[in-house]
């Protein structure tokens, strides 16, 4: 059995408290029935979005129940997409009743993002929809599980309510064998320890995440610490932060002094995956056209009604010459408009039987 410890904190930004707007970021850290998991959840912060905060409340809590209590069902289904579309369905379920309660007109809303990750003996389910990062932390170094998914622009994204969610939902089904520990967070600690040109993840990372060695309580204390003084009290503008752990006591960590501070960007390119779709749709309609010229010119195999079967020591070819000497016995196939013509036929006869008969009888 692998030895975990969980913990999850939630810092308010400097944004939001200048304002005297509530936080709208949420986290959730439990062990129950074998399984410990983590969830952070970042509320939407535009206008519109005047529920965030009950929403991202509500996704925490409601994946945190998913996972622990069904986590085998959720990892034993092969369908990928059947299973992002009962995570999105399970949070819908939960925010229709915050409609009700807060007499909300659009479930938008509620909008947040949502990263989960969750263990059970060695295996592993991490999902993850919108910005904010998953990161794996190894002897080896940090890496991440998931990047954030930013919309059409670099400040947009996707959330939990948008149309068709579930395809932007991305789901990971693994074992934790080489993890000493996952970490997950909001945009609002994303964005200070996370160059999305580089891939790059400062080493910071794994040494908040060895907070956990002395345990959860202490943990929280100095996790809260680290953010307000380096994440949120960084910047008069810093958003609300989230920040969760799943640590594997016991494990080997990094060497803090090999990790790299720095990385080349990656490789620009201009091609999109939109021109990839545009350049593979004539082979696609050719391709189309193919398969159902295929099975429309496909021949009809008929069955036999009794099958030969091939004696002791006889080859294939003998089988083969034997059975195409002997005659395939076809069930006879009797239209329904040969049957009514046949009734017909029967009917006239017997009428034409009927008037003879009574000719007959009265000759006589």
């Amino acid at each position: 059995m692998v030895d975990l410890s969980v913990a999850a904190v939630t810092v308010i930004g400097q944004k939001h408290r200048q304002r005297g707007v509530p936080c709208e970021d949420a986290s959730v850290a439990v062990t129950s029935n074998g399984v410990s998991a983590v969830v952070v959840a970042d509320g939407a912060g535009s206008k519109q979005y005047t529920h965030a905060r009950f929403g991202s409340a509500a996704a925490v809590n409601t994946i945190a129940k998913l996972l622990t209590e069904h986590f085998d069902a959720l990892y034993n289904e092969n369908r990928e997409a059947a299973v992002r579309s009962l995570i999105i369905a399970a949070l819908h379920v939960k925010f229709a009743d915050l409609i009700v309660e807060h007499k909300i007109d659009s479930i938008e809303r509620l909008s947040c993002t949502l990263l989960f990750c969750a263990v059970k003996d060695r295996r592993m389910i991490a999902g993850h929809i919108g910005d904010g990062l998953i990161v794996k932390v190894t002897p080896s170094g940090l890496s991440p599980l998931t990047m954030p998914q930013n919309g059409v622009s670099s400040s947009s994204t996707y959330f939990v309510t948008a149309n068709h969610a579930a395809d932007y939902l991305r789901l990971i089904k693994t074992t934790v064998d080489d993890v000493h520990a996952i970490a997950l967070m909001t945009d609002g600690v994303q964005d200070s320890v996370y160059d999305e040109n580089s891939g790059l993840i400062k080493p910071v990372v794994a040494r908040m995440a060895d907070t956990l060695a002395s345990g959860r309580q202490k943990a929280e204390g100095e996790l809260k610490g680290i953010i307000e003084k380096f994440v949120v009290g960084s910047s008069n503008n810093s958003d609300d932060a989230s920040f969760g752990v799943i640590y594997f006591n016991g494990t080997k960590g990094p060497d803090p002094k090999s990790l790299p501070t720095g990385a080349d960007q990656f490789p620009r390119s201009t091609e999109t995956f939109k021109d990839l779709q545009t350049s593979l749709v004539p082979d696609v309609k050719r391709a189309k056209k193919i398969i159902v010229e295929a099975a429309a010119n496909a021949p009809v195999i008929l069955k036999e009604e009794e099958k030969p079967s091939k004696k002791t020591g006889e080859t294939e070819n003998d089988a083969a010459k034997e059975n195409s000497s002997k005659p395939i016995n076809v069930r006879p196939v009797i239209k329904k408009s040969s049957i009514l013509m046949w009734i017909i036929v029967i009917m006239e006869l017997a009428a034409i039987i009927w008037l003879i008969l009574k000719l007959y009888i009265l000759k006589v």
